[in-house]
């Protein structure tokens, strides 16, 4: 399979970027995207080039560091799964692919298609804790927690904090991943006793990040590769709501 990649390049956040296309040749179907772009970076090593820098690690569709804008969806044509899970045979033969990075203020370009999603780890550093006793374990079943409980907790739990929902939001909302973590917690006995803080001190960090309000469109569940529900978003402004009307001291 041969394409042209319309890659976004620019130096660093500061300096102006654009387009620039390159011609891969003799691409395996069974490749994936980002081997098609080590493909490509070891011919632009090969001539001298600057390599196009972008964000991986565990390429297994867990970590969520591969974030990529590709033909206009976040992670790609795929649904529920990450760019690296993405292979060449979900393209055309002889098409073109558009790379970009994600667009969003709260995540600025650190250079070509690699973004600072640091926004992320400040939100779960203002409330993603809990307070729990040190000690041996406790038994398995010494707090009862309903199944459909456990389960909607570990499908918020699910998020892999990649920003897709970010991304696909045409106001750049955090909604989806700050109603996630949120969730997870607010379900489960654990999490009650930072139940009110976490919510507010969560949304003001959102705030503050420069992250935008939610656009109701249901983009950002649509495009999450960990498929994360909506309903994580009401409970979300429930939580906010509750700790808003109770709050004693946080503004």
């Amino acid at each position: 399979m041969n394409f042209t990649l319309r890659i976004w390049r620019q130096k660093n956040a500061n300096t102006p970027g654009k387009f620039v296309s390159y011609a891969v040749s003799d691409v395996s179907a069974d490749m994936s995207f980002l081997e098609t772009l080590d493909v490509l970076n070891g011919a632009l090593i090969r001539r001298g080039e600057d390599i196009i820098a972008f964000d991986h690690d565990c390429r297994e569709g867990i970590c969520g560091s591969c974030s990529l804008y590709v033909n206009g969806r976040p992670h790609g044509p795929q649904t529920g799964g990450a760019v690296c899970m993405l292979h060449m045979r979900s393209f055309i033969d002889d098409s073109t692919i558009i790379v970009e990075p994600w667009r969003a203020r709260a995540f600025p370009i650190i250079k070509d298609l690699s973004t600072d999603r640091t926004a992320f780890d400040r939100i779960v550093q203002a409330g993603g804790y809990i307070s729990v006793g040190t000690g041996s374990a406790p038994d398995a079943n010494e707090i009862a927690i309903p199944r459909e409980t456990q389960e909607a907790s570990m499908d918020a739990a699910a998020c892999i904090a990649c920003g897709a929902c970010v991304a696909a939001c045409k106001n750049a909302s955090a909604m989806l991943f700050v109603g996630a973590q949120v969730t997870k917690f607010a379900l489960l006995p654990q999490g009650q006793p930072e139940r009110k803080k976490r919510a507010e001190r969560m949304v003001a960090q959102m705030d503050t990040e420069g992250f935008g309000a939610c656009s109701f469109t249901g983009a950002c569940s649509v495009e999450c590769p960990a498929s994360i529900p909506l309903n994580v978003i009401t409970r979300l402004n429930r939580e906010y709501l509750g700790a808003k009307l109770t709050s004693e001291n946080e503004t």
